[in-house]
């Protein structure tokens, strides 16, 4: 059987190239807006007395101080959770402060979750407080 328009199999070796040896920079063909031959760039040249990047600040303690003064508001504006919003908002008055500390001392940069951390956990601690002091004085009016 002889065919007019033979097929291609499904890996024709000429289709795209001669496959590179593992480790070796890639070979782009002349035609495809690159020049024969082309690699990698090369690596920009270091100058003396160049630093690298600076270290990026960070503050877990302020990202911790906010994540328990949220989880502990919420628990404290449910009436049911009011234990876990004392335990989270003495957690986040905790980790703000140490946060704060951070970022007086230069430390670290994001002096802003550490405080809101630590006023969500002060709040997070007054709600459940005002609700505990509005059922006692309910239970000391009706007996």
């Amino acid at each position: 059987m002889s065919a007019t328009n033979p097929q291609p199999s499904p890996y024709d070796p000429n289709q795209y190239g001669t496959p590179q040896p593992p480790g070796q920079p890639p070979q782009y063909p002349a035609g495809a807006g690159y020049p024969a031959g082309a690699g990698y760039p090369a690596a920009p040249p270091v100058y003396p007395g160049a630093t690298g990047m600076p270290m990026q600040q960070s503050n877990g303690m302020g990202t911790a101080a906010l994540v328990c003064g949220i989880i502990g508001l919420v628990c404290g504006i449910t009436y049911f959770l009011w234990i876990f919003a004392v335990v989270l908002g003495i957690l986040a008055i905790i980790f703000g402060a140490v946060g704060k500390g951070k970022v007086s001392r230069g430390e670290a940069g994001n002096g802003g979750s550490a405080t809101a951390g630590l006023v969500c956990g002060i709040v997070g601690m007054v709600v459940p407080a005002i609700y505990l002091l509005a059922l006692d004085a309910a239970l000391d009016s009706i007996f």
